[in-house]
């Protein structure tokens, strides 16, 4: 092989695209037969990363306590199309969230659906992943 037609196959495996991150099934990491519900959450903080939105909660635990949770939802763009906006879950929010706990037993869960303060309620879960579907 010549040095140019080497350079050239080099070239085109750089610059080819790459395959994204695997989009992960719903069953892979959370249970479904675990729901959990969180009331009074207070939303600190809100990422809207591809390939999903994830909302990192304090809620409150008997006794004065708190612990720290995120939640998964579905992806940035989905949930703008159901509504969200980057301002409708500012840091400081008090939210209700249902959920499926993740099947390893840390603090993550799948969201379903959230309850904003003004008591409207919009669906967070990713559809065609094997989660549990919107309630209609």
């Amino acid at each position: 092989m010549t040095h140019a037609a080497l350079g050239a196959a080099i070239g085109f495996l750089l610059l080819a695209p790459q395959p994204a991150a695997a989009h992960h099934a719903f069953a892979a990491e959370f249970d479904s037969n675990k729901p959990v519900k969180f009331e009074k959450a207070v939303v600190r903080k809100m990422e809207w990363v591809n390939p999903h939105v994830w909302i990192h909660i304090e809620v409150p635990l008997p006794g004065g306590k708190t612990e720290m949770w995120a939640i998964e939802a579905g992806t940035p763009n989905v949930l703008f199309r159901r509504g969200f906006t980057k301002e409708a879950l500012l840091p400081g929010t008090v939210i209700v969230v249902d959920g499926y706990r993740a099947k390893d037993g840390s603090r993550r869960a799948n969201g379903r659906d959230i309850t904003l303060p003004d008591g409207r309620m919009l669906f967070l879960g990713s559809s065609g992943t094997g989660a549990p579907v919107e309630r209609r």
